[in-house]
C-alpha cells in the first residue's frame, strides 16, 4: 500500500538505477534529484524490474555492471524506458579522468566520485568505498579525477584467511573489536579491523598532506562499520554510487 502510495504522488519524470556489483545489484528509484526508493537482489534479471515499472512512473534509465553484461535485461530497458543509458566508456562524464587506463576503471569507482563531486562541488576529495574491494579515489576541486588504489575488502579479508592457511578459522565482523587478540578468532578479527582503519586514517593523512582542505567520502556495504573507528572527520553516505549514477544519467540527458 505504501507503494501505490508513493507512486500517485509521483506526476513527474522518475529515473531508474540499476547498479550490478561483485555480490549483489542495488536498484534505486530517483525523483527531482532525490532518491526515493532502494532495493538490494542477490540474483537479478529482467523479471526482479517488471514490479517497479507496475508502481513507479518510469522514465529515465542507467545500468552500471562490473560483472557480465545481460543483454536480455538491457534490451528490455530499452523497450521499456524514453531514454535508457548502458553506462560504458563512451557516457559522457561531469568530471576530467586522468587515470591512465580508462578502459579499465571500475564504473562504480567512476560513479562513486561523481556523486560525491556532485554533493560537494568545486572542493578536493577523497572517496573511499568500503565494499568487497576497498578502493580510494581522490578528486581535485577542479573536477579532474587523478586516481586511487584498490585493497581487499573486511569480508574478502577474513576469507582469504581462512582460504589459503591450513589452520586459520573464518570469522566475521563484531561490533566490539579488541586492540590485541587474546584468542585466534579475536586475533583474526582485531588484525582485520584494525589494519583496515589503519589503512583508511593513514590514506586519509595522506590525502591531507596533498590538499589541507580535503573532504573524506565513506560509502559501500561497510561504510557505517568503519565510520565511528576512523579518527578522522567523514561523510558517510552508503548511496554515493547510486547518486553518482543518477547525476551521470541527467548529465547525459541535458547534454
Amino acid at each position: 500500500m505504501n507503494f501505490v502510495f508513493l507512486c500517485e504522488k509521483y506526476h513527474f519524470e522518475v529515473n531508474l538505477i540499476i547498479e550490478q556489483g561483485n555480490t549483489s545489484t542495488k536498484v534505486a528509484i530517483y525523483a527531482e534529484g532525490n532518491l526515493k526508493a532502494s532495493f538490494v537482489y542477490k540474483t537479478f534479471d529482467k523479471s526482479k524490474l517488471k514490479p517497479l515499472f507496475d508502481v513507479y512512473s518510469l522514465d529515465k534509465g542507467i545500468y552500471s555492471t562490473v560483472a557480465d553484461v545481460d543483454e536480455d535485461l538491457i534490451a528490455y530497458l530499452k523497450e521499456c524506458l524514453s531514454c535508457f543509458i548502458y553506462f560504458d566508456n563512451d557516457v559522457r562524464l561531469p568530471i576530467t579522468i586522468k587515470y591512465k587506463t580508462p578502459h579499465t576503471l571500475g564504473k562504480d569507482r567512476i560513479a562513486a566520485v561523481v556523486g560525491a563531486y556532485y554533493l560537494q562541488p568545486n572542493r578536493n576529495i577523497l572517496i573511499i568505498d568500503a565494499g568487497t574491494c576497498i578502493t580510494y579515489e581522490l578528486l581535485e576541486a577542479s573536477g579532474s579525477y587523478l586516481g586511487g588504489n584498490i585493497s581487499p575488502g573486511m569480508t574478502t579479508r577474513f576469507k582469504a584467511l581462512n582460504d589459503y592457511t591450513k589452520k586459520l578459522p573464518l570469522v566475521n565482523e563484531r561490533e566490539e573489536v579488541p586492540c590485541w587478540g587474546t584468542c585466534t578468532e579475536d586475533a583474526i578479527r582485531a588484525g582485520v579491523v584494525n589494519g583496515i582503519v589503519f589503512e583508511m586514517d593513514g590514506y586519509i593523512d595522506k590525502a591531507k598532506e596533498l590538499y589541507s582542505d580535503v573532504l573524506v567520502f565513506l560509502t559501500g556495504g561497510h561504510s557505517f562499520y568503519f565510520e565511528s573507528r576512523l579518527k578522522n572527520f567523514i561523510f558517510a553516505d552508503i548511496n554515493l554510487v547510486l547518486t553518482g549514477l543518477n547525476r551521470i544519467l541527467e548529465y547525459n540527458v541535458e547534454n
